[in-house]
C-alpha cells in the first residue's frame, strides 16, 4: 500500500531508519536470551540514551531531544514491526511525562536528564494484588513523618520493576478519601531501605519484559519527592496522563497488526498446498483483503489521534477508542493470520506465534477494554 501517515516528514523518515538499525543491532539478536532471563540487559537503556532514543519529546534543557510526540510514535511502531515487546520503553516515557507535566522545577532538573541518558530507568507502580483498574481503591499507604513519607504496601505487574531506578508510586496520603486521597510519590530505589523487589512474573507473552512484584516495608522517601509538591493531586495527575498512555498502546496495536499481516502475506505467497500457493485460494485472498482493510481503517484512525495529541486536542474518550478498538483488532488479526500458518503458527520459532502470545495482554493493561467502553459511553451521555 502507498499510504503514508500525514504526520511523517523527511526528518522522521531518517529517524525511523536509525531506530530500525538500532533495534536490528541491539535488540533483535538478544530476544531469545532475554525471553529466558525475563528481562533485557540493563545496558540496553544506556545504549538507547546514547543513541538519542530516550526522552525524544522532552525539552533540551532537561536532557531530551526537544522534538515532539511523533518521534515517540516512530519508535513504538518500529518496536511493533520487529515484534519487540521486551523493552518497556513506553513505560519509561510515561514516567518521564509525569515528571515533565507535574514535577517541580527542581524535580525536573534532578530526574529528567538521568532518564534521558539511561542512567535511570523509570517505572510506575499502580496495580496492587487486589486492585486493577480501580485506582481509587489502592491501599498502599504513605504517612508524613517530618521530612519523609513512610510508605507501606505492595504492587504487582510492574513493568521495568527489576531495573527501575526511579519509581512513581500511586499511594494514599489520606486514607479517609478515595480519589482525593491519592498522591504520587517518586522513589529513587538504589540502596533504598524498605524497598524490596519480588519475583519476576512468568507471563503468557512478552516474556523478555521484566514484570515484577514490588514491596514497601516502612520505606522512607523524602517529602520533597512528592510529585508536584502537593498532596492529594495524584488521581487528577493520573487521569490527565491516561489519554497519552492509551494512545501509546493503540499505536503499538495497529503497528503489530500490520507486521503480522506482512509476515502472513510472505508466508502464504511461498507456502503451497494441493499444488498451488496458499495465496491462490479464494479464502486466503478474501481473508487477507478483509484484514488489510480493517488494519488500514485502524491506521488512519491512529494517525488522526497522533495528530490530535500533537496539537494538544486528544480527549480521553477518543484515546479510549484507540486503545479499545486497536487492541481488539490486533488480537483478531493476529489470530486470523496464525490460522494460515497451520501447525507452524503454533511454533515459537515462527514470529506469528510470538505476535499471538504478546497481543493478549494489550486488551488488559492500561485499563481493560471493558473500562474503555465505559469511558466512551460516559462521554456519549454527557454530550449535548
Amino acid at each position: 500500500m502507498s499510504y503514508q501517515s500525514p504526520w511523517m516528514d523527511a526528518d522522521l523518515a531518517l529517524f525511523r531508519d536509525n531506530v530500525r538499525k538500532f533495534i536490528a543491532n541491539e535488540i533483535t539478536p538478544h530476544e531469545e536470551r532475554w525471553d529466558g532471563q525475563q528481562h533485557v540487559d540493563r545496558g540496553l537503556w544506556n545504549k538507547a540514551g546514547a543513541a538519542g532514543l530516550l526522552c525524544t519529546d522532552v525539552p533540551e534543557q532537561y536532557g531530551g531531544s526537544g522534538a515532539h510526540f511523533a518521534y515517540e510514535a516512530v519508535i513504538l511502531e518500529e518496536q511493533a514491526r520487529a515484534g519487540n515487546t521486551s523493552w518497556a520503553k513506553g513505560v519509561h516515557e510515561i514516567v518521564v511525562h509525569y515528571i515533565l507535566g507535574y514535577g517541580t522545577e527542581e524535580q525536573k532538573a534532578r530526574w529528567l536528564p538521568k532518564l534521558a541518558s539511561g542512567e535511570m530507568v523509570g517505572a510506575i507502580a499502580m496495580t496492587e494484588p487486589g486492585t486493577g483498574s480501580d485506582l481509587q481503591a489502592v491501599r498502599t499507604r504513605a504517612e508524613r513523618e517530618g521530612d519523609f513519607f513512610r510508605i507501606n504496601g505492595a504492587k504487582t505487574f510492574i513493568s521495568n520493576g527489576l531495573h527501575c531506578d526511579l519509581l512513581i508510586i500511586v499511594c494514599k496520603t489520606d486514607p479517609g478519601e478515595t480519589g482525593k486521597g491519592i498522591s504520587l510519590i517518586v522513589a529513587e530505589t538504589r540502596n533504598l531501605k524498605g524497598f524490596k523487589r519480588g519475583r519476576l512474573l512468568h507471563k503468557l507473552g512478552q516474556k523478555g519484559q521484566d514484570t515484577a512484584e514490588l514491596f514497601f516495608e516502612d520505606m522512607l522517601v523524602p517529602a520533597e519527592n512528592l510529585l508536584g509538591g502537593r498532596e492529594s493531586q495524584g488521581f487528577v495527575q493520573l487521569m490527565k496522563q491516561l489519554p497519552r498512555e492509551r494512545l501509546i498502546i493503540g499505536i503499538g496495536a495497529i503497528a503489530a497488526a500490520e507486521a503480522a499481516l506482512r509476515h502472513t502475506l510472505s508466508y502464504v505467497t511461498q507456502r503451497k498446498a494441493f499444488g498451488k500457493a496458499l495465496m491462490e485460494f479464494q479464502n486466503t485472498r478474501f481473508k487477507l483483503a478483509e484484514m488489510q482493510t480493517e488494519v488500514m481503517i485502524g491506521r488512519v484512525f491512529i494517525d488522526h489521534c497522533i495528530q490530535q495529541l500533537l496539537v494538544g486536542k486528544l480527549d480521553a474518550a477518543t484515546a479510549s477508542m484507540a486503545k479499545w478498538w486497536g487492541t481488539q483488532k490486533q488480537c483478531e488479526v493476529v489470530d486470523e493470520c496464525l490460522q494460515f500458518f497451520g501447525g507452524y503458527g503454533y511454533m515459537l520459532e515462527y514470529p506469528i506465534a510470538r505476535f499471538y502470545a504478546d497481543a493478549r495482554v494489550q486488551k488488559i493493561y492500561g485499563g481493560t477494554n471493558e473500562i474503555m467502553k465505559e469511558l466512551i459511553a460516559r462521554s456519549m451521555e454527557s454530550a449535548p
